[in-house]
């Protein structure tokens, strides 16, 4: 028998009862649409948080007051440990950040936005530049000059669209003269960047009565790496910390991290995340194996009588055992078909919707994960098909003509 007319019956068989093989299918479409939207997921998640990594640059790092583990230190890190971490070949610049709370009015407009005392060089750390006017520069930080350049979400807030240069706002009831407003960024880290006010870091110091810094900003020269040895050396030294085997959740009383670390972390975290959704999405897989091969069973002892008139006719052991396993496959394929369509669709629509709350989400989704969905439901089809195909292939000519 030629093969394109056991497809033709293959396919008779499964239009014959439409129904009941759009029902065994549903396993297979959910199994595959669970695991296609789980991988899209997950690679919109990875694309988000290289999104908020790639703004800094490779060579950004962070240096933060505190322990990674354990009882927090807020006070750890000095405006004179920033001055030192200067002096390193292995840095190229260093900003260190005093943080201010409380509210910034613009006439009747009042906000609390993130307030930033900080250097110039903190701009060029976080790679962020002026729209309009200009970025703080080392004569405000030496005047203590009480200048602001605030960013485009808090510009609009305030001022609308009202030009907010040469504009006087109250920074903690003191008067600051806006000098710059800033490029959009969006976020970095899941923090809004676009809402926030900057001034001098003197004036911050002068404000608050503050020494300490609440984290600080470097660029690295060229390797992170050789450069968190060299700040992780100079702090223990400053902080008189022994750790002679670089323990740092247990003697360090601060965190230095750069832009890279966080990818690799953030990458495993999803990485890890993705797969653990997607395994638990799998099983849908095997339960829809099983209910294809219960209905298979079913559809050969309803079809016992037709396998033994075939045999009758010259329709030789394997033909029969091709029949069925082609409805079993053809089964699974148009299943995994389906489910790859709704697991994708299902994903655009929740990146629409997590667009509304994470700017940067975007819909994204893995081709060789799509690939292997459909390949692993022909598998299904495959392996589950084959015991039932096996059955009807075996059955005797006469016994199957005399079966009522």
């Amino acid at each position: 028998m030629l093969f394109s007319d056991t497809l033709s019956i293959a396919r008779r068989g499964i239009g014959a009862n439409f129904l009941r093989s759009l029902l065994t299918m549903l396993g297979i479409i959910i199994g595959v649409g669970s695991v296609v939207l789980m991988t899209s997921i997950g690679a919109s998640v990875e694309q988000l948080i290289l999104s908020q990594v790639s703004t800094l640059g490779a060579r950004s790092m962070i240096v933060i007051p505190g322990r990674e583990h354990g009882p927090p230190v807020s006070d750890s890190l000095t405006l004179n440990d920033a001055e030192e971490l200067k002096r390193l070949s292995t840095v190229e610049t260093v900003a260190p950040v005093i943080m201010l709370t409380g509210t910034v009015r613009y006439g009747r407009e009042e906000r609390s936005p993130e307030t930033l005392g900080i250097t110039a060089d903190f701009f060029q750390n976080q790679s962020i530049s002026a729209a309009h006017g200009r970025l703080l520069d080392r004569l405000d930080e030496n005047g203590a000059r009480f200048v602001a350049v605030i960013g485009p979400d808090t510009a609009e807030d305030l001022f609308g669209n009202e030009d907010p240069l040469g504009r006087r706002i109250q920074v903690l009831d003191h008067s600051f003269t806006v000098v710059g407003v800033l490029e959009p960024v969006g976020t970095q880290f899941f923090q809004s960047i676009d809402d926030r006010v900057y001034i001098p870091l003197a004036v911050a110091e002068i404000l608050t009565g503050r020494r300490h810094a609440n984290f600080v900003t470097l660029q690295a020269t060229e390797n992170t790496d050789l450069a968190k040895l060299d700040i992780e050396t100079l702090l223990r030294q400053r902080h008189r910390i022994d750790n002679p085997g670089d323990e740092p959740d247990k003697n360090d009383d601060f965190v230095v991290r750069s832009a890279q670390q966080a990818t690799d972390i953030l990458g495993t975290v999803s990485l890890a995340l993705t797969a653990l959704l997607t395994a638990i999405a799998a099983i849908s897989l095997v339960v829809g194996g099983v209910g294809i091969m219960n209905i298979m069973l079913v559809a050969v002892t309803e079809r016992t009588r037709e396998i033994g008139l075939r045999k009758a006719v010259g329709a030789r052991k394997r033909d029969i055992l091709l029949q069925f396993l082609i409805e079993a496959v053809l089964l699974t394929t148009a299943g995994g078909v389906i489910g790859v369509v709704g697991g994708l669709l299902t994903a655009a629509i929740g990146a629409v919707i997590a667009s509304r709350f994470l700017a940067a989400y975007q819909f994204a989704f893995s081709v060789p994960a799509i690939l292997l969905a459909l390949a692993v439901a022909v598998g299904v089809g495959l392996l589950f098909g084959l015991y039932p195909a096996k059955k009807a292939s075996e059955l005797s000519p006469m016994e199957a003509l005399r079966y009522e």
